[in-house]
């Protein structure tokens, strides 16, 4: 990933992130447990509590084993394509008990029924992680809005719309990471004769953290905040705070 600098004013994000209590340690996110190694350079950091930090390993966890069994149509390790999840899923049987346990077979597929509260857990706290990387937004409330789940499970048109770039209306914070990631496109309309004219506009486009891996996108824009998340893409997520009249 490109290294930035983050150039909003330094006041906006202190702290720990997720609760608000002392910054004592550096918070990868995403995680490293979502993705393969040899890591990405630059990774996004953000400042958490060592309760915080440690606090969501144990859900952080279950996701990634559930995802990879999801994957394989299997909860056995031998069949699960990451070696890290793998591992994780040999090191504990507990959990693979676990996972198993919600597994159901259907006429053409095997499907595994979440625990949507660990997921969510986890979803909230990568997309509060990205909101004060990316747009210098603290976001310790709860959203406004919360989606979380399969791809496929999109209509075509709506996964249209969920990959799709945002071309952002009004600046969020000046100086902000996000702010510096995003490009202008010129959009010339078919009547336009002279070859200067044409519609400036600003695009706010994915950071893809690792191929196949983990991708976001971050939305600071007419009073909105809007995080997308894809993990191994297959699972997306979509979070949204409204900013209006909030601090």
């Amino acid at each position: 990933m490109k290294q930035l600098s983050d150039l909003a004013d330094d006041r906006l994000v202190n702290g720990c992130i997720y609760c608000g209590g002392m910054s004592e340690t550096r918070d990868h996110v995403p995680s490293l447990i979502f993705l393969d190694p040899p890591y990405p350079e630059n990774l996004p950091v953000v400042g958490a509590c060592q309760q915080c930090n440690q606090g969501f390993s144990m859900d952080e966890q279950y996701l990634v084993c559930l995802l990879g069994s999801v994957l394989a149509g299997s909860t056995d390790p031998n069949k699960i394509k990451r070696q890290s999840v793998a591992r994780a899923m040999k090191r504990s049987p507990a959990l693979r008990s676990r996972i198993e346990s919600n597994k159901r077979n259907i006429p053409g597929r095997i499907v595994f029924k979440a625990e949507d509260n660990r997921v969510k857990n986890v979803m909230l706290k990568l997309a509060r992680g990205h909101a004060a990387f990316e747009l210098s937004q603290i976001r310790r409330q709860d959203p406004d809005h919360f989606w979380c789940g399969p791809l496929e499970t999109l209509s075509a048109e709506a996964r249209e719309s969920f990959d799709a770039v945002h071309f952002q209306q009004f600046l969020g914070e000046i100086g902000s990471r996000n702010i510096q990631r995003m490009f202008v496109i010129q959009l010339k309309p078919h009547a336009v004769i002279n070859e200067k004219s044409g519609l400036g506009m600003l695009v706010n486009d994915w950071v893809e953290v690792q191929e196949g891996c983990y991708r976001y996108l971050a939305i600071d824009d007419l009073g909105i905040i809007v995080i997308r998340i894809v993990i191994a893409e297959y699972m997306a997520c979509e979070v949204g705070w409204n900013t209006r009249g909030m601090g």
